[in-house]
């Protein structure tokens, strides 16, 4: 099931956003391959270093963000704490980039933002700068 979440999630970002960042993927580069083999400059960010990371990846805090490295179309993160939505929204706000997030299980962060249904995976949209 796990992968199948990436998948969607690397396949939506990929159809619908021409630059895309990635925050706290911790190594897991399912979505971020998908973006990249469709063509889409992808970025890859964490608080940890993952070496030998087939996408492009940085060592960045989104709570403290060097905000050029943020400077495309969507934001996106996968199963991030709810404590770092808030960093998320402002972040994505500040760099006009939309921000996409796939919860874990039930949790949501207020009222849940825009609710984007890819064949069964639950995205919030919390930001939305560009249209579709």
């Amino acid at each position: 099931m796990r992968n199948s979440i990436e998948t969607a999630v690397g396949r939506y970002i990929a159809a619908n956003y021409r630059s895309a960042v990635e925050v706290g993927f911790g190594g897991k580069t399912v979505a971020a391959e998908i973006v990249k083999a469709a063509g889409v400059p992808i970025l890859c960010t964490d608080v940890h270093a993952y070496p030998g990371c087939p996408v492009p990846a940085v060592v960045d805090d989104c709570v403290e963000p060097t905000l050029s490295l943020y400077s495309a179309d969507v934001i996106y993160a996968i199963r991030p704490g709810t404590e770092i939505v808030p960093a998320l929204i402002e972040l994505a706000s500040c760099v006009n980039a939309d921000l996409i997030v796939y919860h874990l299980g039930f949790e949501l962060y207020e009222n849940g933002g825009e609710r984007i249904d890819v064949k069964g995976v639950m995205l919030h949209r919390y930001v939305r700068s560009h249209q579709e």
